[in-house]
């Protein structure tokens, strides 16, 4: 229900209960939908990144088609992506506050699939490093797209537990560009130059098949409210409403609370700004910390987990996408057991406490190695135990910064912070790590062990302090948008748990 006494469009007061209606919703197959259609694109990040890693000895050997050392492969390229990235996080999170989330989760995964397409076809260096850069472009923009969409869709209820899972899904691709390369790369199998190949375009092929059924997932009622399309929202929220009844066979609870809006365009850089650093500067150094923190943990052991495989467990450089096989699943099972923790235990105590875990752990691993007292597979199974609790903190940033900021400046909020960490991941980590890891000294190692850990707890600590008590909340009860009306605004539902219920993700 929205009502306004004004022609529809911008700069009109209105009083609504569309977020209030979207948060009571049981969980249903709608809603999986949703998490199929946006969720999924993660697995091809993972894919990508782990597929360039395992291929770049092939890339480099005589006969791969390109001409390419395998330096240009794991540094400028890796490099390039990761400011792609950069980049398009930041580009394409200002266009989604401005023209919404349903357009640009279309054109940010078509610029991926074009571009990874065209990354199977190439036939030169700088081919190949210009579209690794592009490929990296429109995965930046997905994740300010795809988390502000997911957020505003899901019911209060289950919000964090699904937004873990998806943004854990990472490591799904991770495992299949880990075990994909096995075939891919055997020439028994396929020629030298085309199997390669033939893992960028089955990345597209998977592109193109989300982006078939992303055709399905609605705009954002909430962004349609504020835009002055309060109409359009209404119709998306019936029809959603219309189809959970129908699965479940009885009538939806009565959504509780209102909120009244002035009605706008976009927002300034100002406003942003002011928003995100003035009005919420707590919540900014909670995200900061978050992000800075799980990117130097991970880099500290999956920039230099081959090196340490090969050099001090004579592992052979072949045999180490087994290993990592193994990594990732443990990442990924992270966030999929400890999901529903988040939104019943709670945000503040589970997001402490799995960066304060995981950074003891691998403080913990660090010493076991040190002593010798690690082989190859003992040495993978802390690193599997280590990262279990970190991937969940780590998807747990997402999380936050997608919800403890306002409506308007959701999607460049998640852009910032994700660029942040993705920069300070991506150039910083192995600059700093790099040589430690391939120096061949174990101490070196113990050092890189030991950064990534600290700067783990430091963010645990940060969040045992500052984390937002978001856990089945409304969006708009967790940060008010900047449009609601300051003597008007009421609650919405959601500051306890949400009404309905339903069987969701565990």
């Amino acid at each position: 229900m929205a009502t306004a006494g004004a022609p529809a469009g911008t700069g009109r007061t209105i009083t609504t209960n569309i977020p209030a209606r979207l948060d009571r919703l049981p969980w249903s197959r709608w809603h999986w939908t949703i998490v199929i259609g946006l969720g999924t694109v993660w697995i091809l990040d993972g894919l990508e990144v782990t597929v360039v890693g395992n291929i770049a000895g092939r890339l480099s050997e005589p006969g791969s088609g390109l001409p390419i050392s395998s330096g240009q492969v794991t540094g400028i390229a890796a490099a390039l992506y990761v400011a792609g990235a950069c980049v398009g996080a930041l580009f394409w999170g200002r266009l989604t506050d401005r023209f919404g989330r349903k357009n640009l989760f279309m054109i940010t995964l078509a610029v991926y699939l074009a571009a990874t397409a065209l990354t199977a076809v190439s036939f030169d260096t700088w081919w190949f490093l210009l579209f690794r850069f592009l490929t990296g472009f429109g995965i930046g923009g997905e994740y300010a797209a795809i988390n502000s969409a997911i957020d505003e869709l899901i019911p209060a209820e289950y919000r964090g537990r699904v937004d873990l899972i998806i943004n854990g899904s990472f490591w799904l691709g991770a495992v299949g560009g880990s075990l994909l390369s096995i075939p891919a790369l055997n020439t028994d199998i396929f020629p030298a130059n085309v199997g390669w190949r033939l893992t960028f375009a089955l990345g597209s092929v998977l592109a193109l098949v989300i982006l078939l059924v992303r055709r399905h997932v609605p705009e954002s009622p909430r962004w349609l409210l504020i835009h002055g399309r309060d109409e359009e929202a209404e119709e998306i929220v019936t029809s959603i409403e219309q189809k959970v009844e129908a699965e479940k066979g009885r009538p939806l609870a009565r959504p509780e609370g209102e909120l009244t809006i002035h009605q706008r365009g976009s927002v300034t850089f100002k406003e942003i700004a002011r928003t995100v650093f003035a009005q919420y500067r707590r919540r900014s150094i909670l995200g900061f910390s978050l992000f800075i923190g799980q990117a130097f943990l991970y880099n500290a052991i999956t920039f230099g987990f081959g090196a340490i495989l090969t050099k001090f467990f004579d592992v052979p450089s072949g045999h180490t996408g087994y290993y990592f096989a193994v990594i990732a699943v443990g990442n990924f099972f992270g966030p999929l057991l400890l999901g529903k923790l988040f939104d019943t235990v709670g945000r503040r105590v589970m997001i402490s406490s799995t960066y304060l875990l995981s950074g003891i752990l691998l403080f913990g691993t660090a010493w076991l190695f040190d002593r010798g007292s690690l082989d190859a597979v003992t040495m993978t199974a802390c690193w599997c135990v280590v990262l279990f609790f970190a991937s969940a903190g780590a998807s747990s940033a997402y999380l936050t910064v997608s919800e403890v900021f306002p409506m308007e400046t959701r999607a460049m909020s998640i852009a910032f912070f994700y660029a942040l960490g993705t920069a300070a991941g991506g150039i910083s980590g192995p600059l700093l790590f790099a040589d430690l890891t391939d120096s061949g000294k174990v101490g070196d190692t113990v050092l890189a062990f030991q950064i990534g850990a600290g700067l783990m707890c430091a963010a645990g600590l940060v969040a045992a302090f500052l984390a937002v008590n978001a856990e089945r909340r409304s969006l708009e009860d967790i940060a008010r948008p900047l449009t609601a009306a300051a003597s008007k605004a009421r609650e919405v539902a959601g500051s306890g748990p949400a009404s309905g219920t339903g069987s969701a993700p565990a």
